[in-house]
């Protein structure tokens, strides 16, 4: 690993897949792998799949790496470099030393952060708000997770939960999976999409496929997804009447079906614009699944460069 071109590593370790991708020092992604988690096998597991796929990257594309970055999902203490909290998606993953794993396996720094922030970091470096100062991402996935991108810079807040728009409270009655009512996730999260759905047909179906239903004009699909980006409409202009932002960027699987979101979402955006006047701009990701690994190995090479100096 001592050999070649110096290089980072990015990996974006989910659910159902662990992405993992080697970058040139500016960030060029030169080399890209795809392996299954193993999240029911505990954090060392997880981990272990996501080396065994960087050490694979290596040997078929030589460099000489100086750090890596992780996004993972859940809370996460970025100091300390561990899991503090996981879903039940997840088995063994909170409490686990994510960063002192990864170092001790490949004798170069690491560095932690949550996926969502990783999202926005991404999206920020090379995605669909490069070089934007004041952005708010989202991401509507399993869940609906926040990020803020303020004055060139992550802000994650005093307790490291600025911007989870997902769980902020108005939007209706529905009971959340995190104990809340009312949230924002109730409406545009993945589950929640198919739970509204089987409210409305009694048929259970996956996100993906009530996207599919919409598009061949099953209008309780469509229902939903209006919902959804309704909803997603809301929660923007809150945001952008707040902290003054007119920027957001939305990933994960549900936006995906971004043609099924962005009607509603421009017609509501456009009815009740933020007191400055100013246009508000929500754009789908540009990086997709690159996104958050992306963003993990911009992490690390601001680190590494404030290390050095």
């Amino acid at each position: 690993m001592t050999h070649g071109p110096e290089a980072v590593a990015g990996i974006d370790i989910g659910g159902t897949t662990t992405q993992v991708i080697l970058c040139a020092p500016d960030l060029d992604v030169v080399d890209r792998a795809e392996v299954a988690t193993p999240a029911a096998e505990g954090g060392a597991a997880m981990v272990g799949a996501a080396l065994d796929a960087l050490r694979r990257l290596l040997r078929r594309t030589p460099a000489r790496l100086l750090g890596v970055g992780v996004g993972a999902a859940g809370v996460v203490d970025s100091q300390a470099g561990r899991v503090l909290v996981a879903s039940d998606s997840f088995t063994g993953w909170a409490g686990f030393p994510v960063t002192s794993t990864v170092e001790r396996a490949l004798g170069v720094p690491a560095f932690l952060d949550n996926d969502v922030n990783a999202f926005l970091r991404g999206e920020v470096t090379g995605g669909a708000v490069a070089g934007e100062t004041h952005v708010l991402g989202m991401t509507l996935g399993t869940g609906v997770g926040g990020a803020l991108w303020l004055d060139g810079a992550l802000y994650a807040g005093p307790r490291g939960a600025a911007g989870e728009i997902g769980h902020v409270p108005g939007f209706g009655d529905l009971p959340c999976t995190c104990g809340g009512q009312g949230h924002l996730e109730t409406l545009a999260s993945g589950r929640s999409l198919a739970a509204r759905y089987a409210e409305r047909t009694g048929r259970a179906a996956t996100a993906r496929e009530i996207a599919g239903a919409a598009r061949r004009g099953d209008p309780h699909a469509h229902a939903v997804y209006e919902a959804a980006g309704a909803g997603v409409a809301r929660a923007i202009l809150l945001v952008a009447g707040l902290l003054d932002i007119d920027t957001f960027v939305l990933g994960g699987g549900v936006s995906g079906a971004w043609p099924l979101l962005e009607p509603v979402l421009r017609k509501t955006l456009a009815a009740e614009p933020p007191v400055t006047g100013r246009p508000v701009r929500a754009l789908p990701s540009r990086l997709g699944g690159d996104a958050v690994a992306l963003g993990a190995a911009a992490l690390a090479r601001t680190r590494l460069t404030a290390a050095a100096r």
